[in-house]
């Protein structure tokens, strides 16, 4: 159904010229949890994907506590396995385990993940198009009817009319050029889908690995799912030989050069800048779309999952919006609340990722050797924590960001104490779950 606000009269001109009340561009975890957003609040949901689901993502498909905490309600995670154990080394060397009785994070397939939040937002009343690829949004011109309207057209030429659009079409997002998205820092991740005899399986069976590499900020991957492994590394855009000789070199010194990969592929991360607008008019832009995901590891999913949660619901208040300055107002509060949490995250990944870039020995000598540090980790990757509450919460953290890069660090602090809304603090970590570390 319309909007509650419309008129009768907007109602039946809906009708006649088939006006979707929000239009997602997108069918990724960002725009299947837009729609499903949108479509809760009782709006008329169109869902608009270039591709056939299922399809194949570039992702290491780890969920950690935040993704989880977005999901849908019912939502049941397809896990291939729940990770119970890390195993860092620093370039192939210095390799430790820690250990933990609490599982930290779950490893899903994207096709089945993507498709299934797909399946919840139909449910709640979204309308799915598949093989519909988006070539340019109007919001001006003779395609649009009028001021409370987008034009979005496809290849082909067919135009889709909706009160607000919801763009979710990846880093490479014709949304995202459309609003002026800006980013600041661009990264190369190159991964493989190895299946394993079951002997190689058992072995990796909930424990992933995370290897420091040898470029700066770089670090590669290794994730169990069953009888596959997903490998992969990431490192800075411009390093493209150099990341492909670091996938083979980490492949080769694990032992996995002999088995074929059943899928390699490659993909580039992009973060926005400060100052990258969210909106335009009566569009939002929210995901990779939008640049938004942690800066030093390139985590994305929880960022899509909470930033489409959030462009869904503030699109259907846009598509009430019944003048431009309305539309503003519901815009901007749609940033607020971008930054407020995901914003001040993305700060402090920032100023993390300086401090690694200079210091990796160090950060891998935390890690496997420094009870608090390890905490930490274990705490933001069950979703206890955040970056930002722990440089808000901890002078230790503070202390340790400053020394490595004073600059980035004092603004990620200003980011995290300036946050309107705070998450309630998680449980204290019990003493019986002391993780044990191992070499």
């Amino acid at each position: 159904m319309s909007g509650e606000n419309s008129s009768a009269d907007d109602v039946q001109a809906d009708d006649v010229q088939r006006v979707w009340d929000v239009v997602v561009v997108g069918a990724g975890p960002a725009g299947a949890s837009a729609a499903y957003a949108a479509a809760v609040a009782g709006r008329r949901v169109l869902l608009l994907e270039k591709a056939e689901l299922p399809r194949y993502k570039t992702c290491g498909g780890g969920i950690i506590g935040p993704s989880r905490d977005a999901l849908p309600p019912g939502f049941e995670l397809p896990l291939k396995d729940r990770v119970h154990a890390v195993t860092f080394s620093n370039n192939g060397r210095f390799t430790r385990t820690r250990r933990s009785k609490q599982m930290m994070f779950g490893l899903i397939n994207r096709p089945e993940f993507d498709q299934q939040l797909v399946e919840h937002a139909q449910k709640a009343g979204a309308e799915l198009r598949t093989g519909a690829a988006v070539q340019r949004v109007e919001q001006h011109g003779s395609a649009v009817p009028d001021r409370r309207t987008v034009a979005v057209v496809l290849q082909g030429g067919e135009t889709l009319l909706a009160r607000a659009v919801v763009g979710a079409d990846g880093s490479a997002s014709r949304i995202g050029a459309h609003v002026g998205v800006k980013v600041d820092q661009v990264d190369l991740g190159l991964e493989a889908e190895i299946p394993v005899p079951e002997t190689v399986a058992e072995d990796w069976r909930g424990r992933v690995l995370i290897d420091w590499g040898p470029m700066p900020g770089s670090y590669g991957w290794v994730f169990p799912k069953g009888d596959t492994l997903t490998v992969g590394v990431i490192s800075a855009r411009g390093e493209g030989a150099a990341t492909k000789r670091y996938l083979e070199d980490f492949v080769a010194r694990l032992g996995l050069a002999g088995f074929e990969p059943s899928i390699s592929s490659g993909h580039l991360t992009r973060c926005r800048a400060d100052d990258s607008p969210l909106s335009r008019g009566r569009v939002l832009v929210c995901g990779d779309a939008a640049g938004l995901l942690e800066p030093w590891t390139r985590e994305g999913i929880s960022f899509a999952l909470r930033s489409g949660r959030l462009a869904g619901e503030w699109a259907v208040r846009i598509a009430e919006a019944h003048d431009a300055v309305d539309t503003r107002r519901q815009a901007l509060n749609y940033a607020f609340a971008v930054k407020a949490g995901l914003g001040v995250e993305m700060s402090v990944g920032k100023s993390m990722l300086a401090a690694f870039e200079r210091r990796p020995g160090l950060f891998h000598a935390a890690l496997t050797g420094f009870r608090p540090a390890w905490r930490a980790f274990k705490e933001i990757t069950q979703g206890r924590t955040s970056l930002g509450e722990l440089v808000r919460s901890h002078p230790l953290a503070q202390r340790a960001l400053t020394a490595f890069d004073p600059g980035p660090a004092a603004k990620a602090k200003a980011a995290a104490e300036a946050a309107a809304k705070e998450r309630p603090a998680g449980e204290d970590t019990d003493a019986s779950d002391e993780d044990a570390v191992t070499s």
